[in-house]
């Protein structure tokens, strides 16, 4: 999947067609057990399966992945998540966000199905890694959904929450090996404040206190009819 990002710098930014040919999303990467066990309950309750391992390494299409401000889905049954992701290109690993759109119906029946019927969106700006290692627990997650007509507060959480992103590369590559050109990995979520559920709208967003910048995105969801 052909993706457009800015590699955002203290120096500048430039626009940046990049290649992406493998799609990773890491799955149970909680550093805090207590919030993780959190999200898995909250999941069980609406009759998901309980991960064999955490972390989990999870592989969707690469083609999922997009900018667009608009997704197509099927039912009323998908949900977004933030997460931050990592990327590496011209030798430099990078983060961004991205919602991780779930099928939650086809979850019950299978994880790794379930997340390859949705599309992926994510952020076009990206920071280097090396701008943000230092203070990286500082870095905080959020998402708002549309419900009622109203913006809500879905989720909030600093990154502190998720196993570090060396920590998770390490163990997807198994060698403790560098993150491959051309690989895109999500890197985990945060539990959702009042219960996962569905909306026609989801915003996500990074922030970094310490730099004063932020990198996200919003996007529509389209809900297509399930004739049968």
């Amino acid at each position: 999947m052909k993706l457009v990002f800015n590699l955002v710098t203290a120096s500048g930014r430039r626009e940046r067609p990049t290649l992406i040919t493998t799609a990773v999303i890491a799955g149970w990467t909680g550093r805090d057990k207590a919030a993780m066990e959190k999200h898995i309950a909250e999941l069980e309750a609406i009759g998901v399966a309980r991960p064999a391992s955490t972390p989990i390494y999870y592989r969707v299409s690469a083609a999922r992945l997009t900018t667009a401000s608009e997704i197509e889905v099927s039912g009323n049954d998908s949900s977004g998540e933030v997460e931050f992701f990592v990327t590496a290109i011209d030798g430099r690993l990078w983060v961004g966000t991205g919602s991780d759109h779930t099928d939650r119906k086809v979850e019950t029946i299978g994880v790794t199905i379930s997340k390859q019927m949705c599309d992926k969106p994510v952020s076009a700006d990206l920071w280097p890694f090396d701008e943000v290692a230092r203070h990286w627990d500082l870095l905080r997650l959020r998402s708002h959904i549309e419900e009622g007509g109203k913006k809500t507060l879905y989720q909030e959480g600093s990154v502190a929450s998720m196993v570090d992103p060396l920590a998770l590369i390490a163990g997807y590559t198994g060698d403790g090996g560098r993150l491959p050109e051309g690989t895109l990995m999500f890197c985990g979520t945060l539990a959702a404040r009042g219960g996962i559920r569905p909306a026609s709208r989801f915003a996500f967003e990074l922030e970094d206190p310490v730099l004063g910048r932020r990198t996200g995105h919003a996007y529509d969801i389209v809900t297509l009819p399930v004739a049968g």
